[in-house]
């Protein structure tokens, strides 16, 4: 039986608000609804909740997304009125929106929220003792995740999320926010940055290093004392870019016990890559893997990586490996990882192992 599969990375309702997209479809009704409209990220859709349970997909980390300070333009992330928001309040509003659609989808069935380790541990079994077609009837759980904290206003809205059963969330996404330098120019943490992640600290928050620019993540990392992962990431020293970590930030992320979710999208896999220009024929899942080996060998081993797909986020499989069509064919790694040594409990390890170790110890119990 194939193992079960968790990941840390998938916009969701960022999806069906900004583009009307109803996540409940499956992948050929969502790709027939929007395979007239020209936006360049909305062609080749990857993800919906049907396909997720038909890949196996018992958890995922589901975001709340909104900017409200940045204003940067980045290769990879075009503006988007749906994203972009002149100030916090209005990027707080919309996030709020964001976590109340997943709120229905729990009430519909479609979703489970997991807030601590007891649930994680009874979904997850729950999903092991069903085969394949039982799988396709039940909720798949989600721990809700915050990408960038602009829609935190102030510090002391870290509690209001907290009640709401926020779990994991990273300082910025693209460009400064109120806390931290996202990706893009490189800077410090703010004073406002400084006292979230106190909040943090006394929360329980888990500290997400996603995005966060090299001097507020060295900062962050000193100033956090609780559980840190990055839920979408990849290796600067195979694809250079300040989106990437570093060698030495994989290693720190390595000493504290971190996991890294490995990200499909093509311009961090492929150097150079130039959106619209690469041919995607020249990127496959082996490049992905090549970013699995990599972490593996730095750690010694193989509890420090797992998925962190981004699939929709902000682009479509026309920006992922050849070999991508939808979240499902990331089940072609295991053949890819067995052929380089890899063995069962490895790949088991990556798909979801590795992640329901994490999370089993960093939520609270």
């Amino acid at each position: 039986m194939r193992p079960l599969a968790f990941d840390s990375h998938l916009d969701l309702s960022f999806n069906a608000l900004a583009y009307d997209r109803d996540q409940t479809l499956t992948i050929a009704e969502l790709r027939a609804a929007e395979a007239a409209m020209p936006e360049w990220d909305r062609k080749l859709i990857t993800v919906s909740l049907p396909e997720l349970r038909k890949a196996g997909f018992a958890v995922c980390l589901a975001t709340v997304l909104a900017r409200g300070t940045a204003k940067l333009t980045h290769k990879s992330c075009p503006p988007k009125t749906a994203l972009e928001h002149g100030y916090p309040t209005a990027a707080y509003a919309v996030a709020r929106g964001q976590a109340a659609y997943y709120n229905k989808l729990e009430k519909q069935g479609q979703l489970r929220m997991i807030r601590d380790a007891r649930t994680l541990k009874e979904h997850w079994n729950l999903w092991l003792a069903s085969d394949e077609k039982k799988q396709l009837e039940l909720p798949v759980g989600y721990i809700l995740s915050m990408e960038g904290c602009d829609p935190m206003v102030t510090p002391d809205d870290a509690q209001e999320w907290w009640d709401l059963g926020l779990r994991t969330a990273s300082l910025a996404h693209y460009g400064p926010s109120s806390y931290a330098h996202g990706t893009g120019p490189d800077g410090p943490l703010t004073e406002a940055g400084r006292r979230l992640i106190q909040e943090f600290n006394r929360l329980g928050m888990i500290l997400d290093l996603t995005h966060t620019n090299d001097t507020s993540w060295y900062q962050a990392y000193d100033l956090f004392h609780g559980r840190i992962f990055a839920s979408h990431n990849n290796c600067r020293a195979l694809v250079p870019g300040d989106r990437q970590f570093t060698d030495d930030q994989i290693r720190k992320m390595i000493a504290r016990q971190g996991v890294i979710g490995v990200v499909c999208d093509a311009w961090m896999l492929y150097p150079q890559y130039a959106p619209g220009k690469t041919d995607r024929k020249n990127i496959s899942l082996e490049n992905l893997a090549d970013h699995i080996d990599h972490i593996c060998q730095l750690a010694g081993n193989r509890k420090h990586v797992a998925i962190g797909s981004d699939l929709d986020g902000g682009f479509s499989a026309n920006q992922c490996p050849h070999d991508l069509d939808t979240i499902a064919d990331l089940r072609k790694l295991s053949d890819i990882l067995a052929r380089r040594g890899f063995n069962d409990e490895d790949i088991k390890a990556f798909f979801g192992g590795n992640w329901l170790e994490f999370f089993s110890q960093a939520l609270p119990a």
